[in-house]
């Protein structure tokens, strides 16, 4: 699967979600759970939502009890992106398990699907930046610099596909291996955090 057939899945999520526009309308994925496409639309549906929360909690007139209900909702988003993100890699670590690396392979900076996290997001900037680009109420300096963002954006994507698109490649060879570590985010575990684990 190539890096062009992610960004379509991640451009029909975000598409998906705007139909709705809203941060409580259930996700339907309309892939099968046992397909790596899955995985793909589940991780853009957390980022797109994610977006959208990150732009509610920044109303400045916003109720401080809705804002502490949104932050604690953004917390468990953040550790559902990171859970989908390790699938992800699950799923590489399984595709190149036969593969033998060779004398000389190295580690890359980061996983594949960290890589992937990325280019979601840029999916994201994207849509919204695309928005802003050519929003009939902005002034027309306003659209100008929001086209050459866009650009820029565009730019970043191809980029990143190809870097994502040659690691891929380069694993398969036996040139780069993956190593992946879990996150192990800890203030959500109740056994981590001083301030959940002293307040019992």
């Amino acid at each position: 699967m190539s890096t062009e057939l992610y960004n379509k899945i991640f451009d029909q999520c975000i598409a998906d979600y705007h139909v709705h526009n809203s941060v409580h309308h259930p996700i339907h994925n309309p892939y099968g759970k046992s397909a790596f496409e899955y995985l793909l639309y589940l991780k853009n549906w957390i980022d797109t939502v994610q977006w959208h929360l990150e732009d509610i909690i920044r109303d400045p007139l916003i109720d401080p009890a809705r804002a502490l209900e949104i932050k604690r909702w953004i917390d468990r988003s953040n550790q559902e992106r990171t859970d989908v993100v390790e699938y992800i890699d699950s799923y590489f670590l399984d595709q190149y398990k036969n593969i033998t690396p060779g004398a000389g392979a190295t580690m890359n900076t980061e996983s594949p699907a960290w890589a992937i996290d990325r280019l979601s997001i840029l999916a994201l900037k994207i849509y919204h930046m695309r928005e802003e680009a050519t929003r009939p109420d902005a002034t027309p300096e306003h659209r100008d610099t929001c086209q050459r963002k866009l650009d820029i954006l565009l730019e970043q994507r191809q980029d990143l596909g190809g870097a994502i698109t040659q690691l891929l490649e380069d694993i398969a060879a036996g040139k780069k291996y993956m190593k992946v570590y879990k996150q192990m985010k800890m203030y959500n575990d109740p056994t981590l955090n001083p301030v959940l684990y002293k307040g019992k």
